[in-house]
């Protein structure tokens, strides 16, 4: 049986692709596994790259770009592996990061979703890739940085996680999708990402399902991984990424919060919400 599959989502990242599959050639799972890649319409030259270099990638061909969540489907309902991975383009392997999550998730069957120690480009942690549940509060904490100026406080910190160390091994409320494993069976329990997410916080939603049916959400730094990050669709369309994050929010909030607050709650952070994507493309068109 296929262990580990790998699905790949990719949009005009042809270059960063190529340096991801080649890492894991390098660093490859000790199962058996297959790799599937999505792409979402490039015009870079990504499916000619991916025939003549990676005859043994399973390729999708999307005609234009379809988000993240539809062509992540597409992969898993092909997917043959025990574990899945979805794994973002602009990932690379600097060692064996795969193995020891597997082996995590062989020995802890209640877990159904995990990541490893997500690295930037600089070496430096990325924050990002295990958080909070993303509650009103916690988000409004993130969004206007709220947390430095109250770093004490776990609730405008709780979308970060700032407090936890970043090498401790932990139980947290969601992981990114940009290298997130899922148990086949847990997935099989959950279901499929929520397509209303074009992009987008479908990662946030996909871990709070998992949890509502009774599997943990792990962050499991015994292995790392880079994560270059905004290249490909996102860096090429800087307005419509920007819009989309901020919508992902939204989307979230109405799905998960919007029933437990009062109407004039949930108004005045739709407000708040709205003056965040203001000041995001202010700055995007002064840049």
């Amino acid at each position: 049986m296929t262990e580990l599959t790998i699905c790949i989502l990719t949009l005009n990242s042809r270059d960063f692709l190529r340096e991801c599959l080649n890492s894991i050639r390098e660093y490859p799972p000790k199962g058996r596994y297959e790799i599937l890649v999505a792409d979402n319409g490039s015009k870079d030259g990504t499916p000619a790259m991916l025939q003549e270099e990676f005859p043994e990638v399973k390729v999708i061909l999307n005609e234009k770009n379809l988000g993240f969540t539809k062509p992540s489907n597409q992969m898993l309902q092909l997917a043959k592996g025990e574990f899945l991975l979805l794994l973002n383009p602009d990932t690379q392997l600097t060692e064996d990061c795969f193995n020891p999550q597997l082996d995590f998730l062989k020995a802890h069957p209640d877990v159904g979703v995990s990541i490893p120690k997500v690295l930037n480009a600089d070496g430096s942690f990325q924050k990002q890739s295990r958080r909070g549940e993303a509650t009103p509060m916690e988000v409004i904490g993130y969004f206007f940085r709220l947390g430095k100026l109250f770093p004490k406080s776990k609730t405008l910190n709780g979308y970060l996680l700032s407090w936890l160390p970043e090498n401790e091994i932990a139980e947290v409320k969601a992981v990114s999708g940009s290298c997130m494993f899922i148990r086949r069976q847990a997935w099989e329990d959950i279901g499929d990402f929520d397509e209303q997410f074009f992009a987008y916080q479908e990662d946030s939603d996909y871990c709070k399902r998992a949890r509502e049916k009774g599997w943990k959400v792990m962050y499991v730094p015994i292995s790392q991984i880079t994560h270059y990050g905004g290249e490909g669709g996102s860096k090429a369309q800087p307005i419509n990424s920007i819009v989309q994050w901020h919508l992902s929010y939204y989307r979230y909030y109405r799905k998960h919060f919007a029933k437990d607050h009062f109407f004039l709650f949930n108004w005045i952070y739709y407000l708040l919400m709205f003056a965040k994507l203001a000041l995001s493309l202010l700055r995007n068109l002064f840049r």
